[in-house]
């Protein structure tokens, strides 16, 4: 997950794309913050929610709301409630403010770049590059990672078209691969890296990245061979491509006697410093 603050009329709102799901998740308490300008946006959120809760005759008054840690104004990583841009549309109409039109047209905004960036994915590009050169990665890492991410895009594009729903499905499918040449889950690789909210692939070593690339490409191939639809072929499909970057990872690593799968990552010292140190002995 790429964590990208931002803001509304000089206000940060908080928000998180996963480009695994290709979704956005927006920061609920920012957003009410922005509507209310409430001293307790918890406050406000936690009674609204207990409101809409009754009103829908369920415990979860809207089904894409999810706990996602994001960093707070001290600088530590809290869960806090996030949402769809659809479900947030739903919310700001149950909120009385000036500011409910306004923030609308701000939503559908984020939407609108994203879409341009679909339509025409060299803007997502430059943007990524602009901010990777940022963070100081080397021309090399960023050439790398543009070309995983090409890699990444042409799978995604026969996803789309083999009936594989964005979201869960496309989640699934990318942890099979990724469980499968790598030996550990999304989740596991991440921990062993340390990140919470980040997005895996902007933490991933040269090796990472060219294997990640590799199991991706081999999978589109197999499925466009034999024309995989629905998530059991693709399933198939997904398995078979990660072992053959599998193989050719276990090959490298018995001649080089180092593993691929690394815990190093490009996270700033500062944030290094929040990680939990073991427990002494």
């Amino acid at each position: 997950m790429k964590i990208l603050p931002t803001e509304f009329e000089g206000e940060s709102i908080r928000r998180v794309y996963n480009e695994d799901t290709e979704t956005w998740w927006f920061s609920v308490i920012d957003v009410v913050q922005v509507l209310t300008d409430s001293n307790n946006p918890k406050r406000y959120w936690s009674d609204l929610k207990r409101k809409l809760a009754q009103e829908a005759g369920s415990e979860q008054p809207y089904e894409k709301i999810v706990r996602l840690k994001l960093t707070s104004l001290d600088g530590k990583k809290r869960e806090t409630d996030c949402a769809t841009a659809e479900t947030l549309l739903r919310l700001v109409q149950s909120v009385p403010s000036p500011k409910a039109e306004p923030i609308k047209l701000w939503l559908a905004k984020v939407g609108y770049v994203r879409m341009q960036e679909m339509a025409d994915p060299a803007l997502l590009l430059d943007r990524a590059r602009q901010t990777w050169q940022q963070h100081g990665r080397s021309d090399k890492w960023i050439q790398q990672r543009m070309t995983g991410q090409e890699t990444r895009n042409k799978l995604t594009d026969y996803w789309n078209e083999h009936d594989i729903k964005k979201g869960s499905e496309f989640a699934i499918l990318t942890n099979i691969i990724h469980q499968e040449w790598a030996g550990v889950s999304v989740a596991q690789h991440k921990d062993i890296k340390g990140l919470s909210s980040h997005n895996l692939r902007d933490h991933m070593s040269e090796a990472e990245l060219i294997f990640t690339a590799l199991a991706e490409l081999s999978t589109r191939q197999i499925a466009q061979s034999v024309d995989a639809t629905g998530m059991a072929q693709n399933k198939t499909a997904a398995k078979s491509g990660g072992r053959i970057a599998a193989q050719a990872r276990h090959q490298l690593e018995s001649q080089t006697g180092e593993s691929v799968v690394t815990g190093g990552n490009y996270l700033p010292p500062t944030a290094k410093k929040t990680l939990k140190a073991p427990r002494k002995a």
